[in-house]
């Protein structure tokens, strides 16, 4: 039945303003705006939607995954643009990254608390 169809994911804020400019500038995606809503252009071409809620509550786990080539210079580069990594072990450098079982990545909150991450790029099985 939707096996043609072009799903697409979403996520909730408590702020779009916020996100808009976190996810625009912070990390430099593509983002439009229509009905109250913000559309995150991907790679891909399939958008995300981020839609506010006001009894928004943060996700538990990971709603977003970035791949990058080089997850030290990524992690470099978002710590001088603000971002603060999470430490969820003893098994992160001094970056954030995480170098235990599986492959090396560093996750970070959106400014509704929501988990995103970097994650290298050689780590993922496709």
């Amino acid at each position: 039945m939707f096996k043609d169809t072009r799903a697409f994911s979403g996520f909730s804020v408590d702020d779009i303003p916020a996100a808009k400019e976190f996810y625009g500038e912070t990390l430099g995606l593509a983002v439009g705006e229509e009905n109250g809503m913000l559309r995150l252009e991907i790679a891909g071409g399939i958008p995300v939607l981020v839609y506010p809620k006001a009894d928004h509550v943060p996700a538990e786990f990971t709603i977003l995954n970035f791949p990058v080539a080089d997850i030290t210079a990524t992690a470099r580069e978002l710590t001088a643009r603000g971002v603060a990594f999470e430490r969820y072990s003893d098994d992160h450098d001094e970056l954030g990254v995480f170098h235990g079982d599986g492959p090396l990545i560093a996750w970070f909150k959106d400014p509704a608390g929501n988990v995103l991450s970097v994650i290298q790029e050689s780590g993922i099985q496709e």
